[in-house]
């Protein structure tokens, strides 16, 4: 029976670097102190976009050429190309048209755009790796995860604007005989938030004929902690369901939003700090990549090897919250 593996990962990022001194300035102007905010969101750094010739895209094609350089293949070896972001460059035509010519790939290789916000790539390499299992002919896919997150962050909220990054990450899926690769994965969706976090603010419609703010993300305050108990839940049902415990994970990817959120896990599940890849202090929150970079950093550092039991989780606007397992 085959299996889907990760065969190779890699990321881009901007090279201009803003440290949190620039957010703390920026809000005393305004009258707030944002420094207890930047603790529990866990910040000390961010990438950020400062050329006019870079944005989601040109971030997108970088970490492709990165991964298949890295695989030792070429276009013309991906039978499937996915592109997710929040912050597409363009919808017509998608985004994934850019990867395809850029890379050459071949006039039979599948390409799609697909937006499940900050939860996206994980969905993505989610559902992509079902597909390639059901798809005798798919034998190899290129997931790139790309936000421009700085784009449309907010600065009058500090939320978006002293809190995101902006990064690509790219996944090369593999089908193969050994056993490893993609196990299982869970979703838990509330949509009790849905009007909590919106752009365009107030929909693409008043938008485009000029009657609403296009520039920023809008963010209404929420009490996020409620997407924890669903969490303990989904995760608890998705080990359960393939003869795991917590104690079988090897390295744990989460969502970087907010470190107050990987700490509450961590607790709850009692998971040792060295199963913990943190990142979210040197790139802060990169949206949809953000589970993939924390893959990336683990590899390159040691703390995840072949073999590894990896659990991802990640939460989407609204909410959507996916668990995944995978053995890298």
């Amino acid at each position: 029976m085959p299996n889907i593996k990760i065969k190779a990962i890699d990321i881009y990022h901007p090279n201009h670097v803003i440290e949190n001194d620039f957010y703390i300035n920026h809000f005393q102007k305004k009258g707030r102190d944002i420094q207890h905010f930047l603790e529990v969101m866990g910040r000390e750094k961010r990438y950020v976009i400062d050329k006019v010739e870079e944005n989601g895209l040109t971030m997108a094609l970088e970490a492709t050429k990165r991964v298949l350089e890295r695989a030792g293949m070429t276009g013309k070896d991906l039978d499937y190309i996915e592109f997710s972001t929040q912050v597409p460059e363009t919808t017509f035509p998608i985004n994934a048209m850019y990867v395809h010519a850029e890379i050459q790939a071949d006039h039979d290789t599948i390409i799609k755009d697909s937006n499940a916000n900050c939860a996206g790539m994980t969905v993505a390499v989610e559902q992509a790796s079902r597909y390639m299992l059901a798809n005798p002919h798919i034998h190899t896919a290129l997931i790139v995860g790309s936000d421009y997150n700085s784009l449309i962050a907010n600065p009058e909220q500090e939320i978006t604007y002293a809190n995101y990054g902006d990064a690509a990450c790219a996944v090369i899926l593999e089908k193969t005989d050994e056993n490893t690769g993609f196990i299982d994965a869970s979703y838990h969706t509330d949509s009790v938030f849905k009007d909590k976090i919106n752009y365009p603010a107030h929909g693409l419609t008043k938008a485009v004929k000029g009657k609403s703010d296009v520039q920023a993300i809008n963010w209404l305050p929420f009490d996020g902690n409620v997407a924890l108990p669903p969490t303990y839940k989904m995760i608890d049902q998705l080990l359960a369901r393939n003869g795991l415990s917590i104690k079988d994970i090897d390295a744990c990817c989460f969502s970087q939003f907010a470190l107050s959120n990987i700490l509450k896990i961590q607790d709850h599940y009692q998971i040792d700090q060295e199963k913990i890849i943190y990142v979210g202090d040197t790139y802060a929150y990169t949206g949809t990549s953000s589970p993939f970079i924390a893959l990336y950093e683990g590899i390159k550092s040691g703390r995840i090897k072949r073999g590894d039991n990896v659990l991802f989780w990640t939460i989407g606007s609204g909410f959507q919250i996916v668990a995944m397992l995978y053995q890298y």
